[in-house]
Order: structure tokens, then sequence, then C-alpha cells
């Protein structure tokens, strides 16, 4: 073996394990990325914008749409005062709520106690529109953190992500 070839492999063994050094190195929230979603640990994972049966404003009715927020760290997340809101403006603030690592939280639109895995925005109005809208959710400082968006909708800030719902038309606001 002549001292080039071994010098081009003492080097390429050297890169690769630099390599691998630097990919151990990475921060969490970098490793953990997924493609297609922003970079926080708590995002929207899912939306019933349709609730399933009649749209009667029934409680029952209007606890069928709803958002589910996850999240996928391992630390606990404070959400108070996050809030989550639709194109027209509708708001729900997170109050006094701590999101555990790795679980989801359903956000319902009408009545009902508020628990670990259930949160309810205490409305007697629709807020989803079936056509098309964006849910957005923002921490206690304003800044965006994830959307989803369905159908055509007015204020687009990411891919579509279609989740939740059969699409029946309708507005209901």
């Amino acid at each position: 073996m002549s001292v080039s070839s071994s010098v081009r492999r003492l080097t390429a063994a050297a890169a690769v394990a630099t390599a691998v050094m630097g990919a151990a190195a990475l921060p969490a929230s970098a490793a953990d990325h997924h493609p297609g979603r922003h970079h926080s640990a708590v995002y929207i994972s899912g939306v019933q914008y349709d609730s399933p049966g009649r749209d009667d404003r029934s409680n029952r009715s209007l606890n069928g749409e709803w958002v589910d927020l996850t999240n996928d760290s391992r630390r606990a997340v404070n959400l108070d005062g996050w809030t989550l809101e639709d194109e027209d403006g509708h708001t729900y603030t997170f109050d006094h709520y701590r999101l555990a690592g790795r679980t989801t939280v359903r956000v319902h639109t009408g009545n009902g106690h508020d628990n670990r895995t259930n949160l309810y925005q205490d409305r007697r109005a629709y807020v989803w529109d079936n056509n098309a809208d964006t849910a957005t959710l923002s921490n206690d400082y304003g800044r965006f953190v994830d959307d989803l968006s369905w159908g055509h909708h007015r204020d687009h800030r990411g891919g579509d992500r279609r989740h939740g719902g059969d699409h029946r038309g309708g507005r209901r606001h």
C-alpha cells in the first residue's frame, strides 16, 4: 500500500468520525426536527373542524369540534397565556395549563370540565369553518408556534395538513 492511499484512508476515517461526533452533539431540538413541522415541541396534531352529525349547536355537537395539541418532548410545557385562534379572530387562551411530555390535549369548542387530556372553550357557537380555515397556535409572547389549514383559506402560513373531519361544506359562523 502506498503512503498516499494510506493518508487518503486515514483522512476519510477522520472525516467520518468527525461527522458522527458532530451529529451526536446536535441539540435535541435539531435532532428531533420533523420535515414540514416547526421547531417547537408543541404542535397542532389534529383538527376536527366539522363535528359529526347535524350542526345543531348542541353542546354535544360543539364538543365534536376540536383541536389536538401534542407535546413530543419529554418535558412538560407551560401553556399559560398561549392562544389558539382561527382566521376570524376567535381566540382561546390557555389558563394555568401544563402539557405533560409525550402527551396530547384536545381543546373542544363547547362547554365541559377541563382535565389533563380535555380542555373546553365554553363557547355556544362553532369556531372552525367547515370550508376553509386555519388553526394557529401562538405562545405567551404572541409568537407563532404552529398552524394547520384546510380548504382555500385567507391567511396561509404553511402547507395544508388536512386532519380530522369530513368536508360537508357550509360556513357555520
